[in-house]
């Protein structure tokens, strides 16, 4: 976990994650819509050392919220989640919850006591995904980073575990594997095009022009399931994964593994150094063995053929911000006829 004030700041610049606008017919412009939060959120002067003191006051800790409008899964996130009495009860008696527009003009002053436009302070905090949530304890340390939307049932450990001060106890990943089951096929989905075992993947990379794609699962995960058998069955996705090495991992696993920057380690122990939490989370790789770009919450068949296309493309490279490149590539799909789904 982070060590104290600085480390919670150099860490708001390293994790990042995915959304879009709203889907639209081919021949209309996107248009965006407002999402209506709920009343508890905070009403705040975004003045967020004195938030910060607010909610620790009344033993409670702060919550940001990253959203835009238009943005399905942000809309989900308020009319699904945010609507569970059991949830709102998390929310109530843990946390003072704070509403940021990605691309809004309030100010908003940080802890260095910079002011920022709330567009600026999304960006100097890597806010790539919408929503994000920003979990803040009572030092001005971010506890939790989630980068796109969780299903209620990882919402509420994530709310559980970041009220209860469980983040000195316990690594996330490790509590939400036992705080967060359901109903899945207990099993681990293979797949033609992954590589096979073992896996010494610095030579992989060495030996290869094609960016890694490293795809981290457990047995009982319900998302893992819909990935496989939809998101992997979408021919856009199909044809995106052959510019790329693939392996999967078991996020708990006992296998062991040569990473990209040639340590030997299991597959648990790369997950844990990884800080991957969530299943299944993808974490991309260049033919240099850096880290480029990941995926740590769900996604759908569309949004997951365009982190793959972010990173096959190398857009990263000229555009940092992925919603922007995100929408980009809804915008040229539409403007060319082909249908999509945001959703399917």
């Amino acid at each position: 976990m982070i060590a104290n004030r600085l480390c919670s700041l150099l860490v708001l610049f390293w994790i990042s994650m995915p959304t879009l606008a709203a889907e639209t017919p081919p021949s209309t412009p996107p248009s965006p819509h407002a999402i209506e939060i709920p009343s508890w959120f905070k009403e705040s002067f975004l003045d967020l050392d004195k938030d910060i003191k607010e909610a620790a006051a009344e033993k409670k800790r702060v919550m940001l919220y990253f959203g835009q409008d238009g943005c399905p899964y942000c809309t989900k996130l308020m009319q699904v989640n945010f609507s569970q009495k059991d949830i709102v009860a998390q929310m109530h008696r843990y946390y003072d919850a704070i509403a940021l527009n990605i691309w809004g003009d309030r100010e908003v002053t940080w802890l260095d006591g910079k002011t920022r436009t709330e567009k600026e302070f999304a960006a100097f905090l890597r806010v790539q995904f919408t929503p994000t949530l920003l979990f803040i304890d009572e030092q001005g340390m971010v506890v939790l980073r989630i980068n796109g939307y969780y299903p209620p049932h990882k919402l509420r450990a994530a709310l559980d575990y970041v009220g209860k001060h469980m983040e000195n106890q316990t690594p996330f990943h490790d509590y939400l594997k036992t705080a967060a089951t359901e109903p899945s096929s207990g099993k681990l989905h293979d797949e033609p095009f992954f590589l096979t075992v073992p896996h010494d993947l610095q030579r992989t990379q060495q030996l290869s022009t094609k960016p890694l794609m490293v795809l981290f699962e457990q047995k009982e995960c319900a998302e893992c399931d819909e990935m496989h058998n939809k998101g992997f069955k979408d021919k856009y996705v199909l044809d995106l994964l052959k510019q790329f090495n693939v392996v999967r991992l078991s996020l708990f696993g006992k296998e062991s593994l040569i990473t990209p920057n040639g340590k030997k380690m299991t597959e648990a122990e790369w997950g844990r150094a990884l800080n991957v939490a969530y299943t299944p989370g993808i974490v991309f790789f260049d033919t240099q063995g850096k880290e480029v770009f990941r995926v740590d919450a769900y996604l759908k068949s569309f949004h997951l053929a365009s982190s793959l296309d972010y990173v096959a493309s190398k857009s990263y490279l000229t555009q940092p911000n992925f919603q922007r490149f995100i929408e980009s590539r809804a915008d040229k799909m539409r403007k060319a006829g082909i249908p999509f789904d945001i959703w399917q």
